[in-house]
């Protein structure tokens, strides 16, 4: 591993005492993280028993065990047998202790801001399930959502788990073709949708799109309509209306520990969508871990993750409130009217914990952005590798530490990530989580040492790891996606390298490493070169290869998109070219520089490496990814046209 960057926070010397990570530790005789983490990773019953007992998991039913292990290593182990609970009623309990206190904080670019105290909204969730009742949803059944992350979202997600329904959502920036290639897999009973939404100063009707959805869900039975840009949809019931019927106190379906929560799904950048099953104990245990021992939430902060419906980021935001923490919404454009939005909404709502995107950060940086510090002590980055410059800038700018995290949809958290118990280093990941156990394997499946770059892998099963796909009745979607490289070890299709204390960096996938004549590199650090220039506004690299290409060599393609007024001209070429060969290699000098309209991305943000990929190797765009997955559904449309030329 190159130098590594200096220590930009370090624990205060009361954290064994003053942090939910150290009482927890202390608790059970440890006084170094690197003890508690072994622990547990070793000790999975005693570990999570622990996690289960100290933070006050609710039993309906006492489980008969901690965890079956399943004959196959990972695939098929059951967590907490016999056990039943229900999420909502932890993600609710905080009522009881403080029913006056805001649970929920709203801020919209269309709307006006609101609060829910507790009680509030435990009243709006028991009015919603009572409506969702009379609409005929009961345990199993699944509600679906095309809403942005507003009030009425959240409200509908606890109802339906109250009931012990299933729920799943997509944000309102997905096309029809994302929506239904999600949602059809599901035979959902109940739609909630918007009728269009605002993104900056556009206001974008989607009442078209979802009369479209709806006859393309045979299944559905109702949908529920929360007007936003106007009245609503026609031939729908009202928001108001659903949750203005007759209502009993609210009560808690219990479940089994493997019972379905939500549905998440894969990006689909190609082929259908990964339909990814998270139970109700596998998240409300996962989350209570990571929120209350990572996050270091309690009932005393504001969590706010910049967030639409349709990335996993919503689910862990709402997840606050299993810690009593009030979570912070934000609905709208967080470039609009600048890039300061987001800090100023989190000075103005009090925010102490707020999360983000690398990519955002970085634009920050280059924006030179300088936000109010206001009550801030953490901020979260995930969705893309934070190099040295992100930490360091939100260091000198808002005087925190940042909580790098990296995890997936797959388990709804993250592997790695912070701890108030460790150090924090520019450019670096600062520990594997309680629970985890990730290491760096060779193609062989062998663990490599610190240093040396290899396979994200997770030896030992967790709570979240899937219960599986939505209709994959055998389990073999499941087993062949994550456990067919590696036989009953979870490769996770990232580049990961450890230091000798367990801090790590993530240096892209590693289905679009830059493998150069046996020098291999991360996509992340290239960018973290070229991204630095402040001509170039974003970038994608592709590595053309061939088998009988004896150099191994290939061609590596840049695509660059520079910033407003600029254009790639043979001096920004040769620059991105010099600082390309000083920082990484001289084999990591692109072949070509090519200037770009746009940079396609994911809704969630991830850049299409390896889709461009095979568009420049001859796949149909249509066929190398679903557009309606993208920011752009315009955006491959170069690339293909470039190809021809």
């Amino acid at each position: 591993m190159s130098e590594r960057g200096e220590v930009l926070w370090t624990p205060p010397d009361d954290v064994w005492s003053s942090t939910a990570a150290g009482r927890f530790a202390s608790a059970h005789g440890h006084d170094t993280y690197a003890a508690l983490h072994h622990w547990s990773v070793t000790d999975l019953d005693g570990f999570w028993g622990a996690v289960a007992d100290d933070l006050d998991v609710m039993w309906h039913r006492r489980p008969d065990a901690v965890l079956a292990r399943g004959p196959d290593g990972i695939p098929g182990t059951r967590w907490f047998p016999g056990g039943e609970l229900s999420y909502a009623e932890h993600a609710l309990r905080h009522a009881e202790v403080d029913p006056d206190g805001v649970a929920v904080t709203a801020r919209s670019q269309t709307r006006a801001g609101t609060t829910l105290t507790w009680t509030e909204l435990v009243d709006a969730v028991a009015a919603c399930a009572a409506g969702l009742r009379r609409l005929g949803v009961g345990r199993g059944d699944r509600v679906v959502a095309f809403a942005p992350n507003v009030p009425e979202t959240l409200v509908a997600m606890l109802a339906t788990a109250s009931l012990g329904a299933v729920w799943s959502s997509c944000a309102p920036e997905f096309g029809v073709r994302a929506v239904v290639d999600r949602f059809a897999q599901l035979d959902p009973t109940v739609l909630v949708a918007v009728d269009g939404y605002r993104y900056g100063e556009r206001a974008i009707d989607r009442r078209e799109h979802v009369a479209a959805i709806r006859d393309q869900l045979p299944t559905l039975r109702h949908v529920v309509a929360i007007p936003y840009l106007d009245d609503g949809l026609p031939d729908a019931t009202l928001w108001g209306d659903l949750l203005a019927g007759p209502t009993e106190p609210l009560s808690f379906t219990p479940v089994p520990f493997d019972h379905p929560l939500y549905v998440l799904f894969s990006s689909g950048t190609t082929g259908l969508p990964k339909a990814i099953v998270h139970s109700h104990g596998g998240i409300t245990l996962e989350h209570l871990k990571v929120l209350t021992l990572h996050q270091d939430l309690t009932p005393a902060d504001r969590f706010c993750w910049f967030t639409t419906t349709g990335w996993m980021m919503w689910n862990y935001l709402v997840s606050g409130l299993l810690t009593g923490a009030s979570i912070v919404l934000f609905d709208g454009d967080p470039g609009h009217p600048d890039l300061g939005t987001l800090w100023r909404t989190a000075e103005e709502t009090g925010t102490t914990v707020f999360g983000t995107s690398a990519p955002f950060l970085l634009a920050c940086r280059k924006a030179g952005i300088e936000p109010p510090r206001g009550s801030l002590r953490w901020v979260g980055s995930t969705g893309a590798p934070l190099p040295a410059a992100g930490f360091r800038w939100v260091d000198e700018a808002l005087g925190v530490p940042v909580s790098s995290i990296s995890g997936g949809t797959d388990v709804c958290t993250a592997f790695v990530g912070s701890s108030p118990l460790v150090p924090v280093r520019a450019g670096e990941i600062p520990c594997r989580l309680l629970g985890c156990a990730v290491e760096a394997f060779d193609p062989d499946g062998r663990p490599l040492p610190p240093g040396v770059t290899g396979e994200l892998v997770v030896t030992e099963p967790m709570p979240s790891m899937p219960v599986g796909f939505w209709g994959d009745e055998d389990g073999a979607r499941y087993r062949d996606a994550y456990f067919s490289v590696f036989p009953g070890v979870w490769r996770h299709g990232d580049w990961v390298t450890f230091t000798d204390d367990g801090a790590c960096t993530i240096s892209g996938r590693s289905d679009a490493t830059l493998n150069r004549g046996g020098v291999r590199l991360g996509t992340s650090d290239l960018y973290t070169v070229v991204e630095s220039l402040p001509e170039v506004d974003d970038s994608l690299v592709v590595h053309l290869t061939s088998d009988d290409d004896p150099t191994g060599m290939g061609e590596l393609v840049l695509f660059v998109r520079p910033v407003p007024d600029v254009h790639v001209d043979d001096d920004l070429r040769a620059r991105i070219a010099g600082a390309l060969r000083a920082e990484l290699s001289p084999r990591h000098v692109p072949d070509r520089i090519e200037e770009v309209p746009a940079v396609p991305r994911t809704l969630s943000g991830k850049k299409l490496e390896v889709p461009v990929k095979r568009i420049l190797e001859g796949a149909p765009a249509e066929r190398a990814a679903s557009r309606d997955s993208l920011v752009d559904p315009a955006a491959l449309e170069w690339y293909e046209a470039h190809r021809h030329r």
